[in-house]
């Protein structure tokens, strides 16, 4: 979930010299012709450039959130007769709400998270030959939906780069585009000084995005596509096949007009004929995922991908970037350039083996064992540098948790506690509380939604403590009149500061939600966690929902997962002393079940966006 800090002055003008200057431009430049409005729904929203410019203020988190819905895609720019670029200007506003550390990233965790793999130790490795001066760099998806099509590349390369060398690293373009530019900077710097060090001059990277961060960055690093020295040098020997595609341009090389040519040369090269959509080239249109729009607002996100869908008109789309490739995959027959040129026919058959996570990973960390083993290193390295934003902070917590671990190991120890770790015992000295017990355990599990503290360790306990049936009366009794706490304080008490925490366009869309189905969203969020549960509390509260329908459809929906967890908790201290119970087998099952409802959710929604 987007927040702002309270810390925030409400008087302090904009910070950065960059911003004003965007600002200024997009005031006096534009002429509000509507040519990018027509182009661009975040546009239609929130009004012209020059609108948004004058009415930008930087003590108002709306500015700061709407800066976030944009895409970054560039589109606005290309269409624009008097050749501004108001996504310039969104992204400094980004820059803006996290130098003042008004932008919390929650929303974000799965491709921060992602980011972050890329550029650790487990994931990354570069492997530098004796004399090496330039490199592969193919990017954080490719590598793992098509490591097959990583390695043949590096192998075709090698025929005409005998010293080629590998990188398996992030370019932290994510961060770059969340406006987290200390943090990118600190990281790119890095990774560019090494390669700088180590006498690398030039960068063949796979990934559009990659080119774009490079081209922009890599000072001295010269950057060049994979396909563009292919179409240099040679193609792998693979059939020509007759068919008809169409090609996808990802937003990362929008005014690359070299590269347009190259791709389509490539395609023509295989016999394919090109049938080309209403936006490509230099007016591509973005596929949906640019600028993370997805984590704060899908339809705009999803509106992209449906646009895209619509112009191939289910014709089979060419692209040269991964992530397109994945996101148009789910709307429309999509494939990447690669599989074109290593395996043609069941490229137009639609037969490429492409992996999807948690496969991901693993071929990430297979790939990377490749590359180890064949690559002979004058220079190696596992990449342990992490910025100084995440460094210090991640380091001061892993001590603090192992201390902590290790001082609960002692206290129980040293007092003899450790009898207590038979079951029947712990629950014998539960019981000599009386009705105490309980009552102490449902005022904590009550209190923890407002106090924001996680609901699975307390459920955990339940389950030890009291066994699958009381557990369950016990927990779900008090998860519910938690939450319904929680709704009442924001509807009547904190209303206009909960209001301000909640205002991104994902908390909107509950409202909507609500107001559509009623009770039905109450149920379906519970069913189908897509919200943090605590938040979720609170942002029901700013509903129109009436309480007992709220009360009702909490108690009856969060049921099933509650069973699931307290079943399986009941016999986890049996399991860790190596005795599998019905309990655990019936729970574990549960577990499955309940946590595969997103998963299936995801798919028929997903298959009826296709219809």
């Amino acid at each position: 979930m987007q927040k702002v800090s309270a810390s925030v002055s409400a008087e302090k003008p904009v910070n950065g010299p960059q911003l004003a200057k965007e600002l200024r431009i997009q005031s006096e430049k534009c002429i509000e012709c509507k040519l990018c409005r027509k182009e661009c729904g975040f546009l239609r929203k929130y009004g012209s450039p020059k609108h948004i410019a004058d009415t930008y203020d930087p003590a108002s988190t709306q500015g700061w959130l709407m800066a976030f819905e944009c895409s970054l895609c560039q589109l606005c720019a290309a269409v624009c007769p008097v050749k501004i670029n108001p996504a310039a200007m969104f992204l400094e506003m980004r820059r803006e709400a996290v130098s003042r550390g008004g932008q919390d990233f929650t929303d974000y965790g799965r491709i921060l998270g992602y980011e972050k793999k890329g550029t650790s130790r487990r994931y990354s490795y570069y492997g530098l030959p004796a004399n090496c001066d330039t490199v592969l760099f193919p990017g954080c998806t490719l590598p793992g939906t098509r490591p097959d099509k990583v390695k043949a590349l590096f192998d075709h390369l090698r025929q005409t780069i005998p010293g080629l060398g590998i990188v398996l690293d992030c370019c932290t373009k994510p961060s770059h585009d969340l406006g987290r530019d200390k943090y990118f900077q600190a990281m790119f710097s890095e990774m560019r000084e090494y390669l700088l060090r180590h006498g690398v001059k030039n960068v063949l990277v796979a990934c559009p995005n990659c080119y774009r961060v490079f081209k922009q960055y890599g000072g001295s690093l010269q950057v060049q596509t994979v396909y563009e020295h292919l179409a240099a040098t040679s193609l792998p020997q693979t059939a020509n096949i007759a068919g008809t595609v169409t090609i996808h341009d990802p937003c990362g090389t929008r005014n690359e007009e070299q590269i347009h040519a190259v791709i389509r040369r490539l395609a023509g090269e295989k016999s394919l004929t090109i049938q080309e959509m209403k936006h490509h080239g230099a007016r591509t249109i973005c596929c949906g995922e640019g600028g993370s729009v997805g984590c704060v607002n899908p339809d705009f996100s999803k509106g992209w991908g449906a646009r895209r869908r619509d112009e191939a008109g289910g014709v089979r789309i060419l692209t040269y970037c991964a992530g397109c490739a994945n996101f148009l995959g789910s709307l429309n027959p999509t494939s990447h350039i690669l599989d074109l040129l290593f395996e043609p026919a069941a490229t137009l058959a639609g037969t490429v083996k492409i992996s999807k996570a948690p496969w991901t990973y693993l071929n990430r960390l297979r790939l990377k064992s490749h590359f180890k083993r064949h690559i002979t290193a004058a220079a190696s390295r596992e990449r342990t540098f992490s910025g100084e934003e995440r460094a210090r902070g991640g380091m001061v917590k892993r001590l603090v948790i192992l201390l902590a671990l290790v001082g609960v190991i002692a206290a129980v120890r040293l007092s003899g506690a450790t009898q207590y770790l038979e079951q029947e015992k712990l629950r014998a000295l539960i019981a000599g509380y009386g009705t105490l017990a309980p009552v102490i355990y449902m005022l904590t599990y009550a209190l923890a939604p407002a106090l924001f503290l996680p609901g699975l360790p307390l459920t955990i306990a339940g389950g030890i403590l009291f066994g699958p049936f009381w557990g369950v009366v016990y927990t779900i009794c008090s998860s519910t009149v938690g939450a319904c706490a929680a709704f009442l304080v924001s509807r009547y008490i904190g209303r206009e500061w909960i209001a301000a925490k909640l205002s991104s366009p994902r908390w909107k869309k509950l409202d909507e939600m609500v107001e559509t189905h009623g009770w039905k969203a109450v149920a379906f969020t519970r069913l189908i966690p897509l919200f943090p549960f605590n938040l979720l509390n609170y942002a029901f509260g700013l509903t129109r929902v009436k309480f007992l329908h709220y009360a009702l459809a909490t108690f009856i929906c969060m049921l099933p997962a509650c069973i699931a967890y307290i079943v399986f908790s009941s016999s986890l201290l049996s399991v860790l002393k190596g005795q599998i119970t019905p309990e655990f087998l019936i729970g574990m099952a549960l577990i499955i079940t309940v946590s595969l409802l997103p998963v299936v959710y995801r798919k028929i929604k997903a298959r009826s966006e296709k219809k």
